[in-house]
């Protein structure tokens, strides 16, 4: 249901040279599966959600989504996928049920159908006690179950979290992995993107871990665990990204030291 393989992007620095934000990154996910993207901040994760979602182009490799190329049909592949973030604007002078059905519109979505998935989402996601309540009159767990809704409207086959608990509250987050994992139960292709490691025990049987735009581990949880001889995720995420940066240093000094003879 997404294919990266290769994947590399470069964006021009002030200097004139080329900062790789991505480098040769590959992984593939299927439906039914959500599958953890980890990195610290600046680890090239949220590009890499951008070139699948048609945001950003990519310098070289291959993107697929729902069997669609990114570059040869993104708008295609636009109506494919539901993008959430954590910082995912609400309209304040929109109720719930007005926003939800706005952008249910902007997808083209018949107006019978519409009403019909509203209801759906509405009594899935337990959002009926709110229809009604304008944006800026909700709670913080309220507005990301709206958030939520309107991601999903269109019933896309592939769906991206980046980052959609941070700065969250534990309640408020709690119900955001709730709706993630019914999505998954209805045969969604979830990839979810975070650097907090207890929600990626509870959710992702596969993950990948990105750090400097490369991928550092790929593959199921519970065996990359085990092959690194580390107690859980969080310390095998530690470990690997300790290890590439004590490699990364070296690899530097060397090609300085080299550079000044």
């Amino acid at each position: 249901m997404i294919r990266v393989q290769g994947l590399t992007k470069e964006f021009q620095n002030f200097s004139g040279g080329a900062f790789r934000a991505l480098d040769d990154v590959t992984f593939e996910i299927r439906p039914g599966e959500i599958f953890g993207l980890l990195g610290p901040n600046g680890a090239g994760k949220t590009t890499c959600l951008r070139i699948l979602s048609t945001v950003l182009k990519p310098t070289r490799g291959i993107a697929e989504v729902a069997g669609l190329n990114v570059m040869k049909d993104p708008e295609g592949v636009r109506r494919s996928i539901g993008f959430m973030s954590n910082n995912t604007g609400i309209y304040d002078r929109m109720t719930a049920r007005e926003m939800v059905e706005y952008f249910g519109r902007l997808y083209g979505i018949p107006e019978d159908r519409l009403q019909e998935r509203i209801e759906e989402i509405f009594n899935t996601l337990e959002m009926n006690e709110i229809a009604n309540r304008l944006g800026s009159k909700m709670s913080t767990g309220m507005k990301q179950k709206v958030s939520i809704a309107r991601t999903i409207v269109h019933d896309p086959p592939v769906i991206i979290f980046d980052e959609p608990t941070s700065g969250l509250d534990v309640l408020v987050a709690r119900n955001v992995l709730e709706a993630v994992e019914v999505l998954r139960d209805q045969g969604k292709c979830i990839i979810y993107s975070t650097h907090i490691m207890s929600e990626v025990e509870k959710l992702c049987e596969r993950i990948a871990i990105i750090h400097r735009g490369a991928i550092l581990a790929n593959g199921h949880r519970a065996e990359i665990v085990a092959e690194h001889q580390q107690p859980n995720v969080e310390e095998l995420f530690f470990n690997l990204i300790r290890q590439h940066d004590t490699q990364h240093c070296t690899e530097t000094h060397s090609s300085g030291a080299s550079s000044a003879v």
